[in-house]
């Protein structure tokens, strides 16, 4: 599966809103554990190995 990096998403700027919201009162900690099952779950969906791995290169760069 090739990681697809075109806008994809129909309205941007509210999931983005969604996903700060989804963090507020929230202590660092505890939003770095959702982060952490966010990514584990959206993983888990996409499920290729190369696609991950290609992800994982492009945030860390």
């Amino acid at each position: 599966m090739a990681l697809n990096l075109k806008k994809n998403i129909a309205r941007p700027d509210d999931f983005y809103q969604e996903l700060i919201d989804m963090q507020r009162d929230l202590s660092e900690e505890e939003a770095q554990l959702m982060n952490a099952k966010l990514i584990l779950i959206l993983s888990n969906h996409i499920g290729d190995a190369e696609t991950l791995s290609e992800a994982m290169k492009l945030a860390r760069d």
